[in-house]
């Protein structure tokens, strides 16, 4: 019996793996993006591969997108800094480490490559409590996002409807990471730092690392990945 397709946006981080891990264990068989937009280092798309490989993934691509068009502190020669140290919860601006439109140009090629495989379904790890205040990862924007594909594919309007499927976009992060403990995913393989040092150490201090480090203190659960800082390696 032939398996229902799915794409899948990869990232490399511990989001797109538990939503990988959900989409696996419901039968789906898996095709897989991954974007390099000129991010500040590769080890993202490192583990994305490495993320591929341990999930069995049917096929895997990594897009390369201009870099010149965006503009954010994740982005290398921006001149914009990643904040440290900064609370999200009480800082309600959109950070810079925001790329603009990120999840809408990430979606409209997923959404291309899933017309064109038979796919229906699109799987993204966004979350919408434990975020950064981006607006691309809220419950409004993947309602408006969905309408629009089925509005503007020919699947769509012949009846064939594609679902975006968004599974942690209401679980807290420490929740996701107990759910993807429950499902055997190995968070070594993941990499979650906005600035990370060369050799790959988180910073510990970035909007990223807070909210990792939170999620894992809460659930109970030890991070497999360690913060310790390497001197003169930033």
């Amino acid at each position: 019996m032939n398996k229902k397709k799915a794409v899948l946006l990869l990232s490399g981080g511990l989001d797109s793996a538990t939503t990988a891990a959900i989409a696996l264990g419901r039968g789906f068989e898996l095709y897989a993006l991954t974007f390099y937009y000129g991010q500040k280092h590769n080890i993202e798309i490192e583990s994305a591969k490495k993320l591929a490989n341990f999930f069995n993934i049917k096929d895997h691509i990594i897009i390369e997108l201009p870099v010149k068009i965006f503009h954010s502190a994740l982005v290398k020669n921006s001149g914009i800094e990643v904040p440290k140290n900064r609370d999200p919860e009480t800082d309600t601006e959109i950070p810079p480490t925001y790329v603009p439109a990120r999840n809408i140009l990430f979606l409209s090629y997923a959404l291309s490559y899933a017309e064109s495989i038979g796919a229906r379904d699109i799987f993204i790890g966004a979350t919408a409590v434990d975020y950064s205040g981006y607006p691309d990862c809220r419950p409004e924007f993947f309602e408006c996002y969905n309408k629009m594909a089925n509005m503007g594919t020919r699947a769509g309007l012949s009846g064939d409807c594609f679902n975006i499927e968004a599974p942690l976009l209401k679980m807290k992060k420490s929740e996701i990471i107990a759910k993807g403990k429950d499902l055997d995913i190995d968070y070594s393989l993941t990499h979650s730092c906005y600035d990370p040092y060369v050799d790959g150490t988180p910073c510990g201090e970035c909007d990223s690392c807070k909210i990792r480090r939170t999620g894992f203190q809460e659930a109970g659960i030890d991070d497999p990945v360690k913060y310790d800082k390497k001197d003169g390696q930033n």
